[in-house]
Order: structure tokens, then sequence, then C-alpha cells
């Protein structure tokens, strides 16, 4: 046999190959995986089999199809697919943007550096734990000295393994209604330094995002920041055009890709804590990871943020109030930089630094910052989500209040608005049932409530805070939640975070007046919109009239089709057509899942059947000395080569799956 004959010979059986190990694979198929498998196997298995049987049997030049030559061909099919399932298992479940993950598409080179990096960050990160001893202490935190104990350990652990993590240890110090005091104390002492990006750096990425020059855009662009974070850098600027003053937000070079490797990290964290400890599975500290992952995403999209500061200005647009949201220049701004008017204002967190220069009623900018709050939650369910000192001024020569930094919204569906209003009047009428009404409106598994038991708990917890001239908020909210998750439900992700931005929103309001009660504000609140609403139609009855017609407009074309509908329903009762129906398989998603679980199933199972049918046979052919042995140690070794096809292809579908549900 020549040279050239036997390298088409393998080129032809490379290509047999390629076909059926990508109708065994599966859908789906990663072309230069399957390539790349294909080569590896042909390679291998060729020296193999020259190795061990060509070379020693000269007589196969003739080209007899031999058993030989079947195994080699067999081997090829099998290994090719052994090696596409590993390629499988070496990529790393990506983050993809509808989950707050990332993912983007790499060479195999590339993929294998960054799984490698990716693995060394997380023994790291794991090895920081076991150090620090929160191995020790998670699986025993059940009193105060035990939560000290993995509280510390916890904070160094996000400490030392620092970048994000210290950020999320920071957002988790602000959970007073999920963690206890001696966790958010401890988290509190998380500091992260961050350097201020240089000029050169700060017109690298100007001139990367716009596509004139800068000069044409700023007239004056101040080179020191007014202050500078873990994402972003803020400066000052004046527009060329229109020659008002701006604040130009910058996101940091590289900050996403930082991003999306901590992230993976921290959300693999998430569930090895979670494995490990009882007590961070009830805190869902899983569900915490996922949330400041898919947070992080919006904080890094600066169009985001100014989507979401152009939506609560039109909802504040016609308020009485005297609160000033920043106007957004769309036209300058972008995913990575945010342009927004320069408002002149003193933080509440350096109010005592001005008061001896400027007059401010503190009761009156208390009750106003609350006020537009409940404007913002109760009317309209759009929010600001991150109501600490920090994000909140005040002009003190107007009185004007002002909100900033709207990376975080927060956004109520109807019911779960409804169930927010009852939640604060229940707490400020010490209602239980009104309390159990509003919870049963904002938790996800409200099938599963025991009313007697719920009901019991929570007029336990109102008996705690009966009776005294403030309700202590983030006390109350900490034991609500603690309720919650002892009875096996959870609220909404949204509802969670609108009942943190109540904990928060409350100690702003005690550094501004220490006075002010936000539910008996929520309680006035409430009572005067309904009020306003109730005398609406008379005092504007032109636009009630409108809205009226507008409303009838839409109804009356279904009123009239009602006889007809009834009647039609009713035929079909006489005839016996009505018939009720539902099971498992009425829903086209579950009947879907059912069939692929059962057809995974019974192909599982004829895959063991293969491997212990064709063991049995080689264990009874030891025992035969004639010659039909030989049949049934090819029937054997056929069996098991079914078997480890089914196999294979059973793994390859069941981590594909595993992806898709990730």
């Amino acid at each position: 046999m020549s040279a050239i004959n036997a390298i088409l010979q393998i080129l032809f059986v490379s290509i047999i190959i390629f076909f059926i190990s990508g109708r065994l694979i599966g859908s789906n198929v990663n072309l230069f995986r399957r390539v790349l498998s294909v080569i590896i196997s042909v390679s291998f298995t060729t020296f193999v089999f020259w190795y061990t049987y060509i070379r020693e049997n000269p007589k196969y030049e003739d080209g007899v199809v031999s058993v030989a030559t079947l195994l080699w061909i067999g081997s090829m099919l099998l290994i090719s697919m052994l090696i596409y399932l590993f390629f499988e298992l070496f990529d790393p479940i990506a983050l993809d943007e509808s989950a707050g993950r990332y993912a983007e598409k790499k060479t195999i080179f590339r993929k294998v550096i960054n799984y490698w990096r990716y693995q060394k960050r997380l023994r790291t990160v794991v090895k920081a734990a076991v150090t620090n001893g929160i191995t020790r202490t998670v699986k025993y935190a059940r009193n105060r000295d035990t939560d000290k104990q993995l509280a510390i350990a916890l904070r160094a652990t996000l400490e030392e393994s620092g970048g994000i993590f210290i950020k999320f240890g920071q957002v988790l110090s602000t959970r007073k209604e999920l963690f206890s005091p001696v966790f958010t104390e401890e988290l509190k002492k998380l500091q992260q330094k961050v350097s201020p990006m240089t000029y050169d750096e700060v017109t690298a990425i100007l001139k990367e995002n716009y596509s004139r020059d800068v000069d044409e855009i700023f007239s004056f662009f101040e080179e020191k920041p007014l202050a500078a974070a873990s994402i972003g850098q803020v400066h000052r600027a004046v527009l060329r055009d229109t020659h008002e003053e701006v604040v130009v937000k910058l996101l940091r070079p590289q900050v996403k890709t930082i991003m999306r490797e901590d992230l993976g990290i921290l959300l693999e964290f998430a569930d090895w804590i979670t494995a490990k400890s009882q007590w961070a599975e009830s805190m869902g500290f899983k569900a915490l990871a996922e949330g400041f992952a898919n947070s992080m995403k919006e904080e890094t999209d600066f169009s985001i943020e100014a989507r979401n500061m152009i939506q609560i200005r039109n909802i504040l647009k016609n308020s009485k109030l005297n609160v000033k949201i920043p106007r957004v220049y769309e036209q300058y701004s972008n995913e990575n930089i945010l342009v927004m008017e320069y408002v002149k204002g003193v933080s509440i967190a350096e109010l005592d630094k001005i008061e001896d220069q400027y007059y401010i009623d503190r009761s009156e900018l208390a009750r106003k910052l609350i006020c537009s709050y409940l404007e913002q939650a109760l009317v309209s369910g759009i929010f600001h989500a991150d109501p600490h000192p920090g994000n909140i001024a005040v002009n003190p020569e107007t009185g004007e209040l002002i909100l900033m930094d709207f990376g975080a919204v927060c956004r109520l569906s109807g019911q779960q608005l409804e169930g927010l209003k009852l939640f604060f009047i229940g707490i400020q009428q010490s209602d239980p049932s009104i309390l159990y009404d509003a919870i049963s409106l904002l938790i996800k598994n409200k099938d599963e409530i025991d009313r007697q038991e719920l009901e019991q708990a929570i007029g336990q917890i109102l008996l705690k805070i009966s009776f005294v001239n403030k309700v202590p908020t983030d006390e109350t909210i900490y034991s609500i939640f603690t309720v919650i998750r002892e009875a096996g439900l959870q609220f909404y992700s949204q509802v969670s975070l609108a009942l943190r931005v109540i904990v928060t929103l409350d100690g702003t309001l005690n550094m501004i007046d220490s006075n002010i009660n936000i539910f008996e504000e929520a309680r006035e609140f409430t009572n005067d919109y309904m009020k306003a609403s109730i005398r609406k139609p008379f005092k504007e009855p032109v636009e009630t009239m409108e809205k009226l017609q507008e409303e009838l407009a839409l109804l009356i074309p279904n009123l009239r089709k009602i006889p007809r509908r009834f009647d039609q329903l009713v035929r079909k009762i006489e005839d016996g057509k009505v018939t009720l129906h539902h099971d498992i398989f009425s829903d086209k998603t579950n009947a879907k899942f059912v069939t692929q679980l059962f057809s995974k199933f019974v192909l599982l199972m004829v895959g063991i059947t293969f491997g212990i049918i064709s063991t049995a046979l080689l264990a009874i052919s030891q025992f035969i000395e004639t010659v039909y042995a030989i049949y049934l140690n090819t029937a054997a070794y056929l069996g098991l080569f079914l078997c480890s096809i089914l196999l294979v292809r059973l793994s390859i579908q069941a981590i594909r799956d595993m992806k898709k549900r990730d």
C-alpha cells in the first residue's frame, strides 16, 4: 500500500468519523471542537494501530478489512466523542447577559488560559475562606458567639480576596433587613482603596467614545476629579455649544473584564458556601450573590443609569415637592460616559458643616425626602434604590433637595405596590391581619402560607414595637425577614430591594432628623393620596370625562361580544363539548420537559443494559473453549462499544442542559 493511498484512506475514514460523530453528539455542535476532536482521535488511533498491528503484519498491505481495522475505526469514533465531551467539560459556564452574566466568543487557546486563570483565582478565594475559618464556623452559626466568629471570618475572606468581593461585602453591610447587627457592623470595616485615573487615561476614554475631538464638545474639562470610585470617576466640565456646567461620569477601563472574571468566581464561592451551610442556604446567600451580579451589570452600563434618571425625573416633573433630578445630556452619553447637569448642593452627611452659615429646617427637609420617596414608590412604583447620605444633597441657598446616582432603581408591579402600601399601614396600626395581607402580596410561594402560624409570628413582632414613641425600622424589617425565611417563604427580588431601601432611607432620615417616623409619614401620605384621588374627579371634571370616554371606547367592543360568546358557551355545554382537563402535560413546557427526561432515561437504561449484557457475555466466554467463544467476544465488545457511545452522548447533552439552565 503506497503512502498516498494510506493518506487518502485515512482522510476518507476521518470524514466518515466527522459526520457520524456529529450525528451521535447531537445538535448545537461547535464545529471547531468537532474538527479538533476528530483530528486528535484519528492521529492517536492511527499511530497506535500502526505501532501495534500494521508494523508487525506486513500482509496488511493487501487491503483486507480485518477485525483490527473495524476496531481501529470504532476506536476513532469513540475517542473523538470522548474528546468532544472533554471540551464540553473544559469549557466553563460563561456568564450571559440575560442572567446578569457575561459571555463572549474566544478561541480554544484563550479559553484554556482563561480557565486556568479562573481556577487559580477560585482556589485563592476558597483557600482564603478555609484559612480564615469559614468552614469551621459556617456549620455552627446558631448564636451570637458563632455569628461573631463567622462575621469576622467572612469579612477577612472578602477583604483578602479583594476586588469585587470587597464591594460585595460593602453591599451586604447595608442589608440590615437580612443580617444581624453583628454581621453588618463587621462588614462595615471593609474599605476599598481606589486610586483616581490619571488625566491621560481620562482623555483616552473620551477620545475612544466620541467620534469628534473632545475640545469640540467641552470648552473646559477639570483635570482633578470630583470623586473616584471602583467603577467610575466624576469630573466637572463646560459644554462648548451651550456653555452649561455639567458633570461627566466615566467608566473605568477594563472594569467590565474584571467584573466578568470576578463575578463568576463570586457565584462559585456563593455555591460553595451555600452547600457547606444550612445557615447560608436559609439566608439566601446564593441569591444575594446573583442579585449583586445583576446590579453590577447595570452599574457598569451608564446608558441604564441615564434611562433611570430620565424616568424618575419625568415621574417627579409635576410634583409639588422641591426635589431636583439632574438633567441627562443624552447626545453626549453612552454606556461608558454619562453627562449630566451640574447641580450645586451639599451632601446630607455634611449638613453640620454649613449650619453656621445657612439655616436649614431639618424637620421639613426630612419630611420632603420621605414624601418624595413615597410619591415615587407608592404612586408610580418606580423609585431611587440607593438613598444613602452620599447620594442625597441639598442646595443650602434654596432648600432644594437633590437625588443623585441612579445606578440602582426599584420597580414594583401593581400587586407588589398594593402590598407595600398595606405593609406600611399594618406596621403603623400594629394590625397582624393587615400585615399578613401585605405579605401575601409580596411573596412568591403564597400557596405555602400557614395563615394562623404566620399571623401569630407577625403578632409577636408587632407586640415588641407597640407603645413606643418610634418604630425601630431596621429591627422590625429584620424580624419580618427572619419570620418569612424560617417559614420557608421568599419575597420577590424587587420587594426585597424595596424593603432594603426602607431601612437605608430610615438611616438617612435619622441623620437629618432623629424624630421622624417613616411609618407614620407613610400612613399620612397614603391617606392624603386616597383623599386626593376621591376629590380628583370633582376638581378635574374635563380630564375625568376624557378618561372615562377612553375607557368606554376600549370596553364597548368587548361588551358587544358577550351575548354571542355566552350563547356559544351554552351550546357547547348542551352538546357535551365542554370538558375540564388539566395535568402536567397540559402545559407545553412541562410536557416537553417530561418527554425529554423520559427519553434520556430510556437511553440511559438501554446503555446500562448493553453494558451489563456485554460484561456477562465476556464472563461466559471465558469458560467456553469452542469456536463459539469468538462470536460471544465479538458480540460483547460490540455491546460495550454501543454502551459507551450512548453514555457519552447522554453526558454531552446533560452538560449542555446544565449550561442552559444556569
